[in-house]
């Protein structure tokens, strides 16, 4: 029998979880805090509710917030300035995938030192983190649950992946409320992210047993909620299953890797401002359709999953029909359709698929790829 190992954080989950953070704080033996936000999540007013939960737990905290989207390592290395100056004992990361990446990557360079290049790759940090308290804001990162820090390399415009048990936070903290502010390209955005994350760690060649329940439940949750969460700031219900699907997607990911719409979206972020899972949402299905031939009784679960009715079908044609859903999903939410819509020049084509290849996430994806595939990948996705 195989071994399997699983990782998380401590979760707490739940509408006004965000109120908990100080007290989290404080039973990790933290008394100095560095806040790590962004802008909107500072203009939303969720940065002011971690504030003032630090204030009633009587810690001391200083923010930081220099992030942008798709993170570069100065931003993480001018965190860890602060951090050091301010005298620092812990790290609240609060926001989406990019304010947690970068709180992660403050954390590696505060205690291991050096630059955060040096950490690239698999089981690079060698010594241990400050406790980490990390609070999601949006439903699609799961970065607040994972094993992954992914920060641009600002010299050679690419993303770094960063993966370590160090990385799992001490606390997760998901409060469906702070989707509420999120309009409706973001909630789009993100819930295709978490589709991915979804789809991508149920086909792994390192799925296991336990996270392809946690796979096949987000994929469930997204199929039936993100429409809804789209087409509404309100729908309470539908925010609360899908900060419930990024969680989950998110434990799943973080233990079974991902495969090549990852390490393909990494490569086009190192090097354009896209969204992320603007960029998952057009890569997803033709990835899909290459790594069918890899696992068609996966996708076939993935249909049905996805509520597509199967009887009747071959496998294979079930499998087919998980492709077309995600296709026609993501038509409904008025996601990106084409690469070259946001920008992605053609002749860059070549470059970006050699750093694809050596994405970390290529390693599990479940087709055999060469770089001729991601290629043709990358083109029929233009």
């Amino acid at each position: 029998m195989m071994i399997n190992k699983f990782v998380m954080p401590e979760v707490i989950f739940g509408h006004n979880s965000l109120h908990q953070v100080g007290e989290s704080c404080i039973r990790l033996g933290a008394k100095n805090v560095l806040i790590v936000t962004d802008q909107g999540v500072m203009e939303a007013g969720w940065a002011d509710v971690v504030e003032k939960s630090c204030k009633s737990a009587e810690l001391s905290y200083t923010s930081f917030n220099e992030i942008t989207t798709n993170p570069k390592d100065y931003e993480a290395e001018l965190g860890a300035n602060v951090y050091v100056e301010n005298e620092c004992d812990a790290i609240i990361g609060i926001g989406g995938g990019s304010a947690i990446d970068v709180a992660k990557a403050v954390a590696i360079l505060v205690t291991n030192g050096g630059t955060i290049s040096e950490y690239e790759g698999v089981d690079q940090i060698k010594k241990p983190l400050p406790p980490l308290i990390m609070a999601a804001t949006t439903a699609g990162s799961g970065s607040e649950v994972s094993q992954f820090s992914v920060i641009v390399d600002s010299k050679k415009k690419k993303k770094m992946t960063i993966i370590s048990k160090s990385l799992v936070p001490d606390i997760a903290i998901i409060d469906p409320l702070t989707l509420s502010t999120k309009h409706d390209h973001l909630t789009a955005s993100t819930g295709l992210d978490v589709l991915t994350h979804a789809i991508e760690s149920y086909v792994s060649v390192a799925a296991t047993a336990l996270t392809e329940v946690y796979s096949r439940n987000a994929i469930r949750l997204v199929s039936q909620y993100l429409r809804p969460s789209v087409a509404s700031k309100l729908n309470k219900e539908a925010k609360e299953h899908m900060a419930m699907a990024s969680l989950q997607a998110g434990l799943a990911f973080s233990n079974a890797i991902l495969g090549a719409v990852h390490a393909m979206s990494h490569s086009v972020g190192g090097r354009y401002p896209m969204l992320h899972g603007d960029v998952n949402a057009v890569l997803l299905p033709h990835v899909m359709e290459f790594n069918l031939l890899a696992a068609p009784q996966k996708f076939c679960d993935i249909a049905e999953l996805l509520g597509e009715h199967i009887g009747g079908l071959s496998v294979y044609e079930a499998g087919k029909k998980a492709i077309e859903h995600v296709k026609q999903l993501s038509l409904d939410i008025g996601a990106p359709q084409s690469l070259s819509e946001m920008g992605l020049e053609e002749k860059i084509i070549r470059e970006l698929s050699c750093l694809a290849l050596n994405d970390a996430c290529m390693i599990t994806n479940p087709r055999d790829i060469k770089e001729e595939d991601v290629e043709r990948l990358f083109h029929q996705a233009l």
